[in-house]
């Protein structure tokens, strides 16, 4: 039978969870907004307006604090056991993580704000494809968040590369038309910076599914150390 402090522990904790997963879905929407006005880059159509990015990130900022405050009361309060310190540990970097991902939302709307006022640019084509696997990453980071999910989690590990791929391609294409064309260094800048914000988005996907891993299993497998991850998830898998 529960005591009663073991029972005040488990609804602070989901409490916080809560709050968490309401963070993550309030990032995910201003995300996919820049992501979608990001695509619109060298469209036949003006570039959207980023306004609603700007307006939800104070209520972002607002909820870090708040669970910010509950994580550090509720380790300061002790008495919690290690795999509930394990969670509130988890959910802090977690929080920080999903701070980040809302002020790189922003900052892809300021990028697009620029892009507009400059002369038109094509986008490279290797954007699209880029923007659709950093928001899989991101999808599946904050399902393996909602679910407790190690599988959705290694899946984000193993989709890093190809992120990281896209990049050099489109960093590779940016530079040769710089070169070519000097006219084209102000946009194919703000291209760049566009493109380095997409890469840290997807590191802060790879760091969520990290610490969503640590947090269900135990497990550290940062720098590389989820070598025999699927093989160690299949039976949680199979229970859930």
């Amino acid at each position: 039978m529960a005591t009663p402090a073991a029972s005040t522990h488990s609804i602070h904790l989901e409490i916080l969870t809560n709050y968490l997963v309401s963070m993550a879905r309030s990032v995910e929407v201003n995300v996919d907004r820049a992501l979608a006005a990001l695509l619109q880059i060298g469209s036949s159509k003006p570039l959207p307006s980023p306004g609603e990015i700007f307006l939800l990130e104070p209520r972002i900022n607002e909820m870090e604090i708040v669970i910010d405050e509950q994580a550090v009361r509720m380790l300061r309060g002790g008495s919690l056991s290690s795999e509930e310190i394990r969670q509130v540990v988890a959910t802090l970097k977690i929080n920080n993580d999903l701070e980040r991902m809302g002020d790189l939302a922003v900052n892809l709307g300021e990028r697009i704000i620029s892009l507009a006022e400059m002369r038109p640019v094509v986008a490279p084509p290797e954007l699209e494809p880029m923007v659709a696997a950093v928001r899989a990453m991101i999808k599946r980071s904050l399902g393996a968040l909602i679910f407790k999910n190690v599988v959705l989690a290694g899946e984000v590990l193993e989709s890093d590369d190809l992120v990281d791929r896209y990049r050099d391609e489109i960093f590779e294409r940016l530079l040769t038309g710089m070169r070519q064309d000097p006219a084209d260094v102000g946009p194919n800048l703000q291209l760049v910076l566009a493109t380095r914000y997409l890469e840290r988005l997807a590191d802060h996907a790879t760091n969520i599914a990290e610490d969503i891993i640590f947090w269900v299993r135990g497990l550290d497998v940062r720098h590389g150390r989820a070598m025999n991850l699927n093989a160690q998830a299949a039976p949680f898998a199979e229970n859930s």
